[in-house]
């Protein structure tokens, strides 16, 4: 039964995003604050330049491939299927576990607002209402599943964009100056540490790439929505990390951007940044299960899975667009 590409542009795009912008960021800045001082902005915009080539490579192969499977189908194809199933595993293993850890970041998040549902069976409870919403949606058919994960895209962008302005308000007021000097300070092994760290903050996008068999014109939608998620990203992380330093210098903080918003916001700042928080992470968890379903799918149609994983319902390979409001 065939898949219905009913993953536009826009949506397609959000779904990057989301998979880019997780956890991460709300400590992020601290650390390269810590490393770099007052040159950490630069360290966003370098690691986005190194990011830039491996998206550049996938792009590429992705546009080739019009079926649903993301890297474990482009190994596959190019290296045999002991090698595409070592990536299929692991990237598996690496989806499951990272909702699992985004999913008690958001509830500690959760927590610090509503201290009840922190602890015992009502966190179980919140964490099981918390996997059991996209579950359904996405059970709906793909194109709710691209709907939900694009809205919280955008939801967890305004918070972000909000407070960047706030601090670009202040940076204003008080700018800080990045001298040739501050560059060059830190040895170069800080910097290739540091490095590493901003590349893995600008991971994620892979999981994007799984439903390639559900998305419209492909081979165009696939590089535009990498260039266009990763220079969204590379703008929030950059000017974030300026609003960092210029806010409250390079102090050693463990909740960077929580103390941004104090300074900025007041006594209200602290939960202005746990709910960007909770949007962030449920962002991600919101692509991610639009994203992994789609790899036992592409495994059981190369025959590397049970067959059963590639039986599609009717509803859900043909989901009824009248349904749907928003053109995406």
């Amino acid at each position: 039964m065939a898949l219905s590409r009913a993953i536009g542009p826009w949506a397609y795009t959000g779904l990057i995003v989301n998979c880019i912008i997780g956890g991460g960021i709300f400590g992020l800045p601290g650390e390269l604050s810590r490393t770099l001082g007052v040159a950490s902005p630069i360290a966003m915009l370098t690691g986005a330049l190194g990011m830039a080539i491996l998206m550049a490579c996938a792009a590429e192969v992705g546009s080739q491939f019009p079926e649903t499977g993301g890297p474990y189908l482009y190994v596959r194809r190019a290296f045999g299927r002991f090698a595409g199933l070592q990536v299929a595993w692991f990237w598996l293993l690496a989806m499951i576990g990272g909702v699992a850890a985004i999913a008690n970041v958001f509830v500690s998040y959760l927590g610090g607002l509503v201290p009840a549902l922190s602890s015992g069976s009502a966190r179980a409870l919140t964490i099981a209402v918390l996997i059991a919403v996209p579950t359904v949606i996405n059970c709906l058919g793909v194109r709710s599943g691209a709907v939900f994960s694009g809205l919280l895209a955008i939801a967890k962008l305004l918070p972000l964009g909000l407070l960047i302005v706030l601090g670009l308000g202040y940076a204003f007021a008080h700018p800080t100056i990045i001298h040739a000097s501050d560059i060059t300070a830190p040895d170069w092994t800080v910097w290739i540490s540091a490095l590493l760290t901003v590349l893995w903050a600008y991971g994620g996008w892979e999981d994007g790439l799984a439903p390639g068999g559900e998305v419209k014109e492909p081979r165009r939608a696939v590089p535009v929505a990498l260039a266009a998620g990763l220079l969204l990203s590379t703008v929030i992380y950059t000017l974030l990390q300026y609003v960092t330093i210029s806010s409250i210098g390079t102090a050693v903080t463990d909740h960077p951007l929580a103390d941004v918003a104090s300074r900025l916001m007041g006594d209200t700042g602290r939960d202005f940044v746990s709910i960007a928080a909770l949007l962030s992470t449920y962002g991600y968890i919101s692509a991610t299960f639009l994203s992994a379903p789609r790899l036992p799918y592409a495994l059981a149609v190369e025959r590397d899975s049970p067959p059963i994983f590639a039986n599609l319902p009717h509803a859900i390979a043909h989901p009824p667009t009248r349904l749907w409001l928003l053109p995406l």
